[in-house]
């Protein structure tokens, strides 16, 4: 384990830990791969096909690899290998449900360090769940500009109509030009009837080239 981890250790016996680790397939055994993930090294090739043999050893683990990857991303810079992993190990839904758990730990107010929300966000994008709108809706207020993009687009990648209101309210609370343009461009694209009540503030808060027409729906034009 501390072979497999260690970068300044010599490639040769780095990669030789990391084989001998791979073919255990337990819990500890994945713990110990997973360290691998936390530190890049040139050559680039090396790099990869060193992580490939973390990757696939974890997995080997199967269920047992449940825990000591959840652990692992509670604590890392990067989710993209942990997410990786989890969507081998499992179905669609509860590798949703998985998503919905981490990035619930995450708030909408300033962090220095915002890499794995943002990884989240974006990932959920490419799923459709009743899960994910309460999960995301929050971010379309997070201080964080890629966090409300990325929200922006997760929420309308539900084609959820009911989520019409809350994104106008976005809308309207809305600083960058990128994100109430997506928001404007996402309305219009979809056809969604905005709720009457929020018609006013959408037409007062649209960014230039969009306007509600008469019944309620977001168009391109003057």
């Amino acid at each position: 384990a501390e072979a497999a981890g260690n970068k300044r250790a010599q490639n040769y016996d780095r990669q030789e830990a990391l084989t001998a680790l791979a073919e255990m397939g337990t819990a500890d055994a994945a713990t110990a791969l997973l360290k691998r993930f936390t530190f890049h090294m040139d050559p680039s090739i090396t790099d990869q096909e060193e992580k490939e043999v973390a990757f696939n050893g974890v997995l080997k683990a199967g269920s047992d690899a449940l825990e000591p990857v959840r652990t692992f991303a509670a604590r890392a810079e990067s989710l993209a290998w942990p997410m990786r992993i989890l969507k081998e190990l499992l179905d669609e839904d509860a590798y949703v449900d998985e998503l919905v758990l981490w990035l619930s730990k995450w708030d909408t107010e300033y962090s220095k360090f915002v890499d794995p929300k943002i990884q989240l966000l974006t990932e959920l994008e490419e799923h459709k769940n009743p899960k994910i709108v309460p999960a995301v809706e929050p971010f379309l207020e997070d201080v964080n500009e890629p966090a409300r993009f990325h929200a922006v687009v997760t929420t309308l990648a539900q084609e959820n109509e009911a989520t019409a209101s809350a994104l106008v309210h976005a809308l309207a609370a809305e600083e960058s030009f990128r994100v109430k343009n997506k928001i404007a461009e996402g309305l219009a694209v979809r056809g969604w009837t905005i709720p009457e009540a929020d018609r006013t503030e959408a037409k007062r808060t649209l960014p230039p080239g969009f306007t509600v027409d008469g019944a309620g729906r977001v168009a391109k034009g003057s």
